[in-house]
């Protein structure tokens, strides 16, 4: 037994029943304030057996940093001074696109981050949201999504790393390092979600349940999870909402506990999703009562309730006083809570320094990365005739569209702006969770001074007046009478920029986020009509996408250039402005597969051989099956040559486990311009037993090349990421032909070796899960 370990026990014997429920629980900020300012009324009340967690000091409502880092410092001492075991409180917050809250940095959104393909710049990001959130006193962020997701139905897909389990890892354990991995007093905890299956839903509808086989389900769903768990040290993991094979994911003892825990040796802390252990009751009717509900949720290994006390309040106190869950279960869940406050060092010092939080959260290097992110995350899918880079001067430009002139969509569903806007709609029409949301949420001051898209076009040319704007149509809706006018100024132009796409957010008129699902991908509204009215002028017409998911439509083969900027953030204008004009060469990938019509979804490059296409002809009687771009796939305005490239396996005969597949590539820059290559490393593995996929991403590097120069990348694949789960409940690499593909995208390929494995080579289970790279 650690000195942890030992210190937390000797709190857990003393401490009543009413104290271990109480750490299990957390309580709205908003519970414990009189208007803006701590209520130590309130807190007596509500902290009388002390508390576990607190929701959202940022979040949840309009305070600065240094205020919420001066309510934050009011909590603690409130908790040391005024209750019997003095034990501090964590508190969490959204951390998808940065920390979500007044002042924060504004981040790209996670779908634009995964098409950087650059994990070092997602630990950088990371890092930024830790120093952010430790400035203002809070502990653990509710990220990152580590969801695989094949459907952009799904609102939320958006919020993730896309479709494949590899770059979902890699991009994943990065975000987790850069939040996890500073020294003690300033790290805080990563929470990866949403455990398990959620990016699966049926029909691409929140919260429904998901149908995934028992491989599948190892081989691509959980690995995210497992890598972050043991490459990464993961310390708290998020049940999802929806059911799995019947079984609500917050009341899955299989998933929870025997894979989790007993399988995997996690020994973090597993937090539920907002309301999840009381719909366990309310949408799943599993349970008859809260009671019931708390007693399946601890019994299956959810340890914290959030982000109140629904059940694990009186409920869970009543089932444990009863005998119904024994007081050893809710030991283990209370020393696991303590656990990681103490590791925290919450209890030697819990309090922050409020006059050092000004310094943190106003540092022109995080908007600095913020911009360099935003940039890294956009991708150039059509480029006809080298339309772009546009000149900056002697155009005439037309900038159309309802996100050209708008800061507050550039951002992700949980940036704080957009976050609010959804709090104060479910205050005044009221809302599904029946929260007493306060009066003091507000959307004034919270984009501060921001570009939109139209005015960063606008810096960047010698004329501004060479600029027009006009808006056409709203994202959503049918008016069309703003399309003569945008009809107007494209014809007098020189080059038309259309800026269409998403809304994004909680609200009912957001068209992308979380609950915010589509039976269609073409563009909401009437813009994509607004699109064609464009291009039928004549003019050259370079649309740029603000986006949460991909989208389909006819007018894609018509328009000259298509910029991916997904929802780019704060810094989003200037970094679109900075790819259109060639100050930045776009070296974005595409995280997920780009559906040519919503009849493909789900639609994915590593499915098996009989995936993919329609037997015996192919496609679709009106439609190609293939996607319209495929997975990795993104242009440039340099060019790239694959010159020498090997590939061998370094077998180890008397340590088979142990044995390599070592790649190798030799890259040249041919163009005129600086830029950055993404190389990709697929195989295909032999199989036996099962079918495999078709290809499978296994290495992957980002890299600058000036003009005429060269690089060579070698990658380093342990043999134990290549195996598959074999029907023996082990992992397994068959004898046979490896195949070897190194290329530019899933489809893209420019080279192809062939390897033999030798025998079939069984790990009872997985340990490594990333490749290692060297440059040279």
């Amino acid at each position: 037994m650690t000195e942890i370990d030992e210190r937390v026990a000797r709190l857990v014997a003393d401490m009543t029943l009413e104290e271990k429920v109480a750490q299990l629980s957390a309580v709205w900020v908003y519970e414990i304030l009189d208007g803006l300012e701590f209520s130590e009324d309130k807190a007596r009340v509500l902290f009388r057996h002390g508390i576990g967690q607190i929701t959202r000091i940022g979040g949840a409502s309009n305070l600065p940093p240094e205020a919420s880092a001066r309510l934050a410092n009011q909590i603690q001492t409130f908790l040391r001074e005024q209750t019997r075991l003095k034990i501090p409180a964590l508190v969490h917050e959204e951390a998808c696109s940065g920390y979500m809250a007044q002042g924060a940095t504004l981040f790209p959104q996670a779908i634009g981050v995964a098409s950087s393909w650059n994990p070092d710049v997602v630990f950088r990001m990371a890092d930024v949201i830790r120093q952010q959130m430790r400035a203002v006193g809070s502990h653990q962020a509710l990220a990152p999504l580590l969801d695989i997701t094949r459907d952009a139905r799904w609102g939320r897909m958006e919020e993730t790393f896309g479709e494949d389990s590899l770059l979902t890892a890699t991009l994943g354990i990065a975000f987790i390092q850069g939040l996890q991995t500073a020294g003690w007093p300033d790290r805080i905890v990563a929470t990866g979600k949403h455990f398990a299956g959620y990016g699966f839903s049926e029909g691409g509808m929140n919260w429904a349940p998901a149908h995934i086989p028992v491989r599948e389900l190892f081989e691509m769903v959980l690995l995210p999870f497992e890598a972050a768990i043991k490459e990464a040290g993961l310390e708290s993991v998020m049940p999802a909402y929806h059911e799995l094979d019947g079984v609500p994911l917050h009341a899955h003892v299989g998933l929870l506990r025997e894979i989790l825990r007993e399988a995997w040796g996690f020994q973090g802390t597993t937090v539920s999703d907002y309301f999840a252990v009381a719909m366990l009751e309310d949408y799943h009717h599993v349970a008859p009562d809260r009671t019931a509900a708390a007693h399946m949720a601890l019994e299956a290994g959810v340890d914290v309730e959030l982000p109140n006390r629904d059940a694990y309040g009186e409920p869970l106190l009543a089932a444990v006083k009863s005998g119904r869950i024994p007081v050893s279960r809710l030991d283990q869940a209370v020393s696991r809570v303590l656990r990681q406050k103490v590791a925290l060092g919450l209890f030697e010092n819990p309090w922050v320094d409020e006059a050092r939080v000004y310094q943190v959260f106003n540092r022109p290097e995080n908007d600095r990365l913020a911009l360099e992110v935003a940039r890294e995350s956009i991708v150039l899918l059509k480029n006809e005739g080298q339309l772009l880079p546009l000149p900056k001067a002697g155009l005439r430009l037309a900038v159309i569209g309802p996100n050209a002139n708008s800061v507050r969509n550039l951002m992700g569903d949980y940036a704080f702006p957009c976050h609010i806007e959804s709090l104060i709609e479910m205050r005044e029409q009221g809302n599904v969770f029946s929260q007493p949301l306060p009066e003091s949420l507000t959307l004034d001051g919270v984009l501060g001074d921001m570009p939109t898209i139209y005015h960063a076009i606008r810096q960047k040319v010698g004329n501004p007046d060479d600029v027009v704007y006009r808006a056409g149509c709203s994202v959503t809706g049918s008016d069309r009478t703003g399309f003569e006018a945008a009809v107007a100024v494209a014809q007098n132009a020189d080059v038309a920029i259309l800026v269409v796409g998403d809304k994004a957010g909680l609200t009912l008129e957001c068209t992308t986020g979380e609950s915010r699902d589509r039976t269609d991908l073409s563009l909401p509204g009437v813009q994509e009509a607004l699109v064609e009215a464009i291009c039928q002028t004549g003019t050259p017409v370079v649309v740029v996408l603000i986006n949460g998911r991909p989208v389909t439509g006819d007018w894609i083969d018509k328009v000259d250039a298509l910029v991916e900027a997904w929802l780019p953030g704060g810094q989003g204008a200037t970094a679109v402005a900075d790819v259109l004009f060639g100050d930045y060469n776009p070296a974005g990938r595409l995280a997920v597969s780009y559906p040519r019509t919503v009849g493909q979804v789900p639609v994915y490059y590593n499915h098996t051989p009989s995936g993919g296409r329609s037997h015996w002809h192919g496609d679709y009687v009106d439609s190609s099956a293939t996607p319209r771009f495929p997975f990795g796939y993104g242009l440039s305005y340099t060019q790239f040559a694959y010159a020498e490239s090997t590939a061998r396996l370094d077998w180890h005969a008397d340590d088979p486990l142990s044995s390599e597949v070592h790649v190798a590539v030799q890259m040249e820059n041919v163009g005129a311009r600086a830029g950055d290559e993404v190389v990709q490393v697929y195989v295909h593995m032999p199989s036996d037993t099962v079918t495999r996929p078709v290809k499978e991403l296994k290495a992957y590097a980002r890299v600058p090349l000036e003009p005429g120069s060269q690089k060579t990348l070698r990658f380093i694949l342990p043999l134990e990421i290549l195996a598959y789960y074999h029907p023996t409940g082990a992992w397994a690499v068959d004898p046979g032909t490896l195949d070897v593909w190194i290329g530019s995208s899933s489809e893209h390929i420019r080279a192809h070796h062939r390897l033999t494995v030798p025998e079939r080579v069984i790990w009872p289970q997985r340990n490594r899960f990333t490749f290692r790279i060297a440059h040279s």
